[in-house]
């Protein structure tokens, strides 16, 4: 990653969250995902383009005028019902921690309700312990859907050469629960949850000991599948020691939260 070393601004207020709806903006968007991600993964301006003129979101975040951060939303539908795929959301290292992806998530939220959407959805790494607890601590995202090797195997350093198996997080903007977590209140865990325990150091087995990190990555989507065919929804994760517990409750006792129907198996191959 070649992401600038120029120091943040430390005011909150100095960045800006808006909309991007430029053909230039586009291209500093895929120019910020070269950065962040390389070349392998990046998806090109025209994508953007499409995005635009069919109901998705293009936002962009920026730190006096250079934009350090964006997210990247495709427009759908399911059961009749609009929803979107938050396809990316990137952030400039030095920018991280920061609050700037939640900011962008912020926003993307209020968008979205604007327009009466209340689902966005996006995929990530079950491995990625980091992302987890931001979609779900931070976020009160939840997830019900697993797919295993959703991208293929690719050449990016960043999937280490392991199959691309996704978690898909559901966030059910104007829902109890995330109004609640978004407020710094969280709703309590439903009794009953069942949780499945990954080591706290996985980044570091991920890059250092590829084959383990291939059988604990295929012992976790076992564990997942599982458990969600049986009905359980993952909806946290808890750091106990040398572990991270994801936390997976009952569907129907999900504080705040009523879902839609839903059957695995009409989303699997």
């Amino acid at each position: 990653m070649n992401a600038s070393a120029e120091t943040p601004s430390t005011a909150e207020h100095e960045i800006e969250i808006r909309h991007c709806e430029s053909l230039a903006e586009y291209e500093t968007c895929v120019r910020l995902e070269k950065q962040i991600w390389g070349e392998h993964i990046a998806v090109p301006s025209a994508i953007f383009v499409v995005a635009h003129h069919t109901g998705g979101q293009i936002f962009g975040a920026f730190d006096s005028g250079r934009m350090i951060g964006m997210t990247l939303a495709l427009a759908g539908t399911r059961a009749g019902k609009p929803f979107l795929h938050s396809h990316m959301t990137a952030v400039l290292p030095e920018y991280q921690n920061l609050g700037v992806g939640r900011r962008l998530k912020f926003f993307q939220r209020q968008d979205a309700l604007k327009r009466d959407i209340r689902l966005v959805e996006w995929t990530f790494d079950p491995l990625e312990l980091k992302n987890a607890h931001f979609n779900f601590v931070r976020l009160g995202a939840i997830a019900r859907r697993y797919i295993p090797n959703c991208y293929g195997v690719t050449e990016s350093p960043l999937h280490a050469g392991l199959p691309t198996d996704r978690l898909v997080a559901e966030w059910w903007l104007d829902s109890d629960r995330v109004i609640n977590i978004l407020a710094e209140s969280p709703l309590p865990a439903a009794a009953g949850a069942q949780t499945i325990s990954l080591p706290a150091t996985l980044g570091e087995l991920k890059t250092q000991d590829r084959e383990s990190a291939a059988r604990l990555q295929s012992e976790t989507r076992d564990h997942f599948r599982k458990l969600l065919h049986q009905g359980f929804i993952a909806t946290s994760v808890e750091r106990r020691g040398k572990t991270v517990d994801y936390i997976l409750e009952p569907a129907a006792s999900i504080a705040g939260l009523r879902l839609p129907e839903y059957r695995p198996e009409e989303f699997e191959d």
